[in-house]
């Protein structure tokens, strides 16, 4: 018998735990990503087609605004909609018959398990964003 016996157990479980805690937490990370990307996209693409379907600007603000919180919250982030939301407009008035109206999302995916204290010294984040063009219809009537 040898001093090494039972050891190879001991090396297996430490490299395992080397190996595997990484793993997932870049699984985790990777996860949260998606969903970020997945609610910026789908913000976007309701923040647009409610503008544009709106009677009047400010209401299509309010609607966008809606549509962003609903679709942030939905995958579990808790950003601000309206600062999340940029609009733009290719025309003035903004609803003009025939003019592109462009909805931006900007959402930052902190990473997960970093303290608050961190965060503050060293930015531990990662931007996603998304835009979407929707059409003004073409035969929309003025008011």
């Amino acid at each position: 018998m040898t001093d090494d016996e039972g050891s190879s157990v001991i090396e297996f479980l430490g490299l395992s735990l080397v190996l595997l805690v990484p793993l997932v937490y870049l699984v985790l990370v990777l996860g949260r990503i998606e969903a970020a990307t997945f609610a910026a996209e789908g913000a976007a693409r309701e923040a647009a087609r409610t503008y544009v379907i709106a009677d009047r600007a400010d209401e299509g603000t309010e609607r966008a605004v809606a549509a962003v919180g609903i679709a942030l919250r939905d995958q579990g982030f808790d950003d601000d909609p309206a600062e999340a939301l940029t609009l733009t407009c290719s025309t003035t008035p903004c609803l003009a018959p025939g003019s592109d109206v462009a909805a931006r999302i900007d959402v930052r995916v902190p990473l997960p398990f970093v303290p608050g204290f961190v965060r503050d010294v060293v930015p531990l984040e990662v931007p996603v964003s998304a835009e979407r063009v929707a059409p003004v219809d073409t035969y929309r009537a003025t008011r």
